[in-house]
């Protein structure tokens, strides 16, 4: 059994720089600490370029971008399908799965590829979810019914648009598992911001092009050509995955998943119930958090045009309800931005709890107010404090919980639990999609009708920012290798042989770091 690492919680030693105390050994052969060690650790020092560096990162993650556009721009097609075909649309049960089917697509997705992701190929994972991007946009633009029937178009736009979200389920467990993997390479200090840039600015972005694009559209053909526009709004979600397929192709599995990765194990050989006793206490905590995000973030943006053609009225033209749906998504973009700096500079942690807390207080201020604010004459004003809402949830947990889920779990079971982590936040996007038209629909009057989505997103905000405080460990640069330290250990101490984990080459050997004492085999 491997002897235990505990190093000073003080700081590095008289003469070291932080980083020092990083070495590269057999776990099964520790040197003592004062032998150097005799391989150097190949996180830190690569002897690639900032760029060489970085790259992994941007194709790993960039794909979240295909995420915010794809369910972002169901919304505007949502209603311009509802213009176009009227009660042939709305009285069809086609109609309620259209906006929200790709979330049960992304869930088989997320599942799926955890697995794939951990006992095949992150590499190839994405890869896979790439290639089904590009088929089921490109088929979801053309979608048609037999003889030209409403009902078949929607019913093969629903069946493109499911399997268009396994592709986007795929970005989830392979994509940002693999990017935060590759952050680890790049400096200490920086990682949580390049993870978010690359992953959860990449989905807000997404949504921010995807409520331009509708609105150019209609503006360049016209309402009379809304066929026309919302078949193109679907076809251009093709560009983004197409544009990383190459640089997708060149990408290598990362040092860690080559280190840590249970693969040559074989899945039955794997410790289940030592994996399941460790982590199921946190995976729930982080699922729930995820489930509660989700549940407001994405029925927010599905029907947040919706919002604005309430306030609005349905004399204003489509392409200003559109333009005001844009403004609101581009507060998306200042509060994930900010937040990624904010996230290397207090912790993820922190980030997540304040943030979410803070939107909490805007929405109970939204939902007080909304009788005031929901109106053409304030339609601005309703505009600022719902993106400032919105925004406070990219500081908060739609910056950190993907951070978080792919950090606070071994390399060797993280895509399985970040995809676990993820389908529970899409399970509650599923939920929230069918919940929010129901809970407008049985209010006793319009302006509860806007105020109620405003108080029950809110009452579940102050439930995270509970279980972000009390119930998630603290998130550090180098949490990822400390945390595969920490689950060997704790392995071994429970008669596991960690020396089988591992590709061939790579057996027997880890990163080690700076684990405080009393830290090593915690959960």
């Amino acid at each position: 059994m491997a002897e235990k690492q505990v190093v000073s919680e003080s700081g590095p030693e008289v003469g070291k720089q932080p980083g020092d105390e990083k070495e590269y050994n057999d776990i099964s052969q520790r040197n003592s600490p004062s032998e150097p060690s005799p391989v150097i650790d190949e996180l830190d020092n690569t002897g690639k370029s900032f760029w060489n560096r970085l790259w992994p990162v941007i194709a790993c993650g960039a794909g979240l971008f295909s995420d915010g556009y794809l369910n972002g721009v169901i919304g505007s097609v949502n209603t311009m399908l509802k213009i176009i075909y009227g009660k042939a649309y709305t009285g069809n049960p086609s109609a309620s799965n259209v906006a929200s089917i790709a979330f049960a697509g992304t869930v088989v997705g997320q599942l799926f590829f955890g697995y794939i992701s951990d006992f095949y190929s992150r590499k190839w994972a994405l890869m896979a979810s790439t290639v089904i991007l590009i088929i089921f946009a490109a088929l979801g633009a053309g979608s048609y019914g037999a003889h030209g029937s409403v009902g078949g178009l929607l019913a093969a736009l629903t069946a493109y648009r499911f399997f268009l979200g396994i592709g986007i389920g795929g970005e989830y467990p392979a994509g940002s598992v693999a990017c935060a993997e590759s952050t680890g390479e790049l400096k200490s200090g920086t990682r949580n911001r390049w993870f978010i840039l690359f992953t959860n600015v990449q989905i807000d972005f997404g949504f921010v092009v995807s409520a331009i694009v509708p609105m150019i559209i209609v503006l360049i053909t016209t309402e009379n050509h809304l066929r026309l526009a919302w078949r193109l709004s679907l076809g251009l979600g093709v560009i983004p995955p197409l544009s990383l397929l190459w640089l997708r192709l060149k990408l290598q599995e990362p040092e860690e998943f080559k280190r840590e990765t249970m693969k040559e194990l074989g899945v039955r050989r794997v410790p289940w119930l030592l994996v399941i006793k460790y982590y199921w206490a946190r995976l729930l905590v982080v699922s729930t958090i995820w489930f509660i995000y989700d549940f407001s973030a994405y029925s927010f943006s599905i029907y947040s045009s919706s919002f604005i053609l309430i306030i609005l009225g349905k004399s204003a033209p489509l392409w200003k309800t559109f333009g005001w749906n844009t403004l609101v998504n581009v507060f998306y973009l200042p509060g994930c931005i900010s937040g990624a700096w904010i996230s290397d500079w207090i912790g993820p942690r922190l980030a997540l709890g304040w943030g979410v807390l803070a939107q909490a207080v805007i929405g109970f201020l939204m939902a007080g107010l909304y009788g005031t604010l929901a109106t053409p004459a304030h339609v601005a004003g309703f505009v600022v404090v719902y993106g400032v809402f919105l925004a406070l949830g990219e500081v908060g947990p739609g910056n950190n919980i993907g951070l978080v889920a792919s950090k606070t779990s071994s390399t060797s079971i993280r895509g399985q639990y970040y995809g676990i982590a993820a389908a529970c936040g899409k399970i509650g996007a599923f939920v929230g999609s069918y919940l929010f038209p129901i809970i407008q629909d049985n209010a006793p009057n319009a302006t509860r009708a806007g105020q109620d989505p405003f108080f029950v997103s809110s009452s579940l905000c102050l439930l995270s920012a509970a279980l972000a405080f009390f119930c998630l460990p603290h998130i550090g640069q180098d949490t990822i290798t400390e945390e595969d330290i920490k689950f060997r250990l704790y392995l071994e101490e429970h008669g596991f042989d960690t020396r089988k984990i591992g590709l061939t080459g790579y057996k027997g050997r880890t990163a080690s770091v700076a684990v405080p004492s009393g830290d090593a085999g915690k959960a």
